[in-house]
């Protein structure tokens, strides 16, 4: 590696996802010229359907809002510190009852906007191959990492990998709201549209789901399959009610006007702000596409069902990080090399672009040769960096965050008070960082 100079220099960020935009955002917001490169359109994946920055392959959701939820925590963290990916959700957000999901192409045109008309900002359209040796390097490539790429990295690093999905997309006006009705859990709104079965029509279902013919996927059988994202029908096979206490529970889902539940719904949530696509819920699926066709038209409601995207699987790969990387995402073995997003075993859109914004700023602390703050397992994004740096088991796995990699808190008190009690431990810590000058 070269030796660093006494004048600041610039950082390499490799990948333009919600991890790289916003690593490369935290760090030309001090003032840090960035060189961004990005694959796309010369190099993309199955999964991939645009050119611009920060694409949603699944879900359109971010999950939950809320203070009670260790993500809604985290978003809020993010918030305070001044991230562009949350600014970017809440200036594109859709209705979606207590959960923060985003019109997935006016999300991704708002972050390619942002980083494009950054004066520090340089993006470079093209694959890269192998780990820069620049002083400065922030791998972001992604999950679905290029194989020249990942080559690279796991004869660096190393490599794991398993199995993700995504989950079909009809339009609105193909639903035949004469059998589905638009509704959110306990009344809290109306924001999802809900196809309700009784229990002869879940049965039909349940059988021709667990029927149906997968699409081939080699060495799928011999990887792994991150539990948020289980495909319906691997799910399904675990039990016959296994769906309903999963994606297709009823329960605060009563048929309209009445106080009688199904036995089963479906819920369609809305991909755009106009309302005019509609993701199936919890479908994540690798069936082949006409059996998706064939199954999910037999869903009530969905039997003339426009589907435009058909749900897909793909590989996802990630580092063991507890033995490459410090608590600043850096590599123990490189220094000035760091890594961030899902390839470093954290889990969902948010998780990713956290450990983005925790490596531009650690990395921004570096090239400026300033001290950086201390993110403790008091924050939810602080615990999400030690979890990726410090997890002591065998069985190292991507992990969304949760309440249990954070600090506990020493009260007795209900569950939902004791929550309370450790987001508002987490914002307060994050606000004397932040009023401290240090970020934002």
């Amino acid at each position: 590696m070269k030796s660093r100079t006494a004048t600041v220099a610039g950082a390499t960020v490799v990948g333009a996802g919600l991890a790289g935009c916003e690593a490369a955002y935290q760090l030309a917001k001090r003032g840090i010229d960035v060189m961004l490169y990005e694959s796309k359109p010369h190099y993309t994946s199955d999964a991939h359907s645009s050119d611009m920055f920060a694409e949603l392959v699944c879900s359109n959701s971010l999950r939950a809002d809320g203070l009670g939820n260790a993500v809604g925590l985290l978003k809020q963290e993010m918030r305070d510190i001044g991230s562009l990916i949350m600014q970017a959700a809440d200036a594109t957000k859709v209705a979606a009852g207590g959960a923060l999901a985003v019109d997935r192409h006016q999300f991704s045109k708002y972050i390619t906007d942002a980083i494009t008309n950054n004066e520090h900002i340089t993006v470079v359209r093209r694959e890269v191959t192998t780990i820069p040796d620049d002083d400065f390097v922030i791998i972001a490539a992604g999950p679905l990492v290029s194989t020249p790429l990942a080559n690279d990295i796991s004869n660096n690093v190393g490599l794991l990998s398993f199995f993700d999905a995504a989950a079909p997309i009809v339009t609105a006006e193909s639903v035949d709201m004469d059998t589905a009705f638009f509704a959110s859990r306990y009344d809290k709104g109306s924001d999802y549209i809900n196809c309700a079965m009784d229990e002869t029509q879940y049965h039909k279902f349940y059988e021709a789901l667990i029927n149906a013919e997968t699409a081939k996927m080699h060495g799928f059988e011999d990887s792994k399959v991150f539990e948020g994202c289980m495909p319906v029908e691997t799910m399904a096979k675990r039990g016959y009610q296994t769906l309903c206490y999963g994606p297709l529970k009823p329960k605060g889902l009563n048929y309209p006007g009445t106080d009688k539940m199904p036995y089963a719904v479906v819920q369609l949530r809305r991909e755009d702000s106009e309302g005019r696509l509609f993701n199936l819920v919890g479908f994540q699926t690798h069936l082949k596409f006409g059996e998706q066709k064939r199954v999910f038209s037999m869903i009530p409601g969905l039997e003339h069902a426009e589907f435009v995207r058909y749900g897909v699987m793909h590989k996802n790969t990630y580092i063991h990080s507890p033995s490459i990387l410090t608590e600043h995402y850096e590599s123990k073995a490189r220094k000035g090399l760091f890594f961030a997003g899902q390839i470093t075993g954290v889990e969902g859109y948010i998780e990713s672009a956290s450990s983005g914004m925790l490596a531009g700023i650690f990395a921004g602390h570096d090239i400026l040769e300033t001290t950086p703050p201390t993110f403790s397992a008091d924050t939810a994004c602080g615990a999400l960096a030690k979890y990726v740096s410090g997890y002591v088991g065998a069985d190292f796995q991507p992990m969304n965050v949760n309440f249990g990699i954070m600090n506990a808190i020493n009260m007795r008190a209900p569950k939902r008070e004791r929550k309370q009690a450790i987001s508002k431990r987490a914002l307060e810590e994050i606000a004397q960082i932040t009023n401290g000058g240090i970020e934002k």
